[in-house]
């Protein structure tokens, strides 16, 4: 996703000289065309990402519309207040890119695991949440979000990410994605999560069960109409590589209590508690119940 990102973002730039791009000493090959085509667009501010997210709404404040890079719990956790503060509290258009959601970094342990951002994120005021499903949706997400007038989060995997799309899809912010349709259950996936769902899709078909598909990569504002057509099944799921507590799972919920929906819904999401082993992002993944067999197992023991 890192490099259907800069692909994108490069692009826009092109077309749109108010793009400015920040990164917290990360990415130096990935950017080096970015950098090269519009150095006075790119800025390294090195280990520093509070200054930096600063020093991005300052620059929002005078018409640019920056774009703030770093690892995603650094670009959270360590810059919240700034982001509140500065970006949301003004309604700035800042996008915060978050690299590395969920166990992407699995092997850098506890520290870099991102399982708390999509939560927090989205508490906050003005804030518009998006984490696209593979890459093709993460290169049409930029174009998206610079019609935005305020804040966006942006959360990506890392490097390797399956493309889940053949052709491109019509992306639109708050507009979820039906990947594939069906009649029994719906999985709904957000960010890394929808090559898992596709594979769960495929798995629960060998024991005829009908799956339908969607990506939700915008997270708020979540499409309502895509959940309501999910209430046409047995079965609403959610799926994210992200803590069981104020996910997309618990966005869902929040709108299935407030509208009285009656609707069985399953949330498969990560553990509420820090992942200690250090592993690949799959073998963590696997370790927290959220790997293809594990969501097709606890979807097929609901439908029992």
């Amino acid at each position: 996703m890192r490099n259907a990102f800069i692909r994108g973002l490069t692009k826009l730039a092109e077309s749109d000289e108010r793009i400015v791009f920040l990164t917290g000493d990360l990415g130096y090959k990935l950017f080096d065309d970015f950098a090269t085509r519009y150095p006075g667009r790119f800025l390294n501010a090195g280990v520093a990402e509070q200054n930096m997210v600063g020093v991005a709404a300052g620059l929002a404040s005078e018409g640019f519309r920056p774009f703030v890079y770093s690892i995603a719990t650094f670009a959270t956790l360590r810059c919240l207040e700034q982001i509140r503060d500065d970006v949301c509290y003004n309604g700035l258009p800042v996008t915060i890119v978050g690299v590395g959601g969920g166990f992407s970094y699995g092997a850098n342990g506890p520290t870099h695991h991102a399982t708390e951002d999509l939560a927090i994120m989205r508490a906050l005021p003005n804030m518009t949440v998006i984490a696209p499903g593979d890459p093709v949706e993460a290169e049409q997400s930029i174009a998206a979000i610079a019609t935005l007038d305020g804040p966006a989060y942006l959360r990506l995997g890392r490097a390797g990410d399956r493309v889940v799309h053949k052709t491109r899809p019509k992306f639109q912010i708050g507009r979820a994605i039906t990947v594939q349709n069906g009649e029994d259950c719906t999985l709904i996936a957000t960010g890394g999560m929808l090559p898992s769902a596709v594979r769960a899709a495929d798995l629960l078909a060998t024991r005829n069960i009908s799956a339908r598909v969607v990506s939700m990569h915008t997270v708020k504002p979540l499409d309502k109409c895509v959940l309501k057509e999910s209430c046409n099944t047995k079965l609403t799921v959610t799926l994210e590589e992200h803590s069981y507590i104020g996910g997309l799972g618990s966005a869902v919920s929040e709108w299935m209590a407030i509208e009285h929906i009656k609707q069985r819904l399953l949330i498969i999401a990560a553990k509420d508690c820090f992942t200690r082993k250090t592993g690949s992002q799959s073998a963590i993944c696997k370790e927290n119940g959220i790997d293809s067999e594990s969501i097709a197992h606890r979807v097929w023991e609901k439908l029992k």
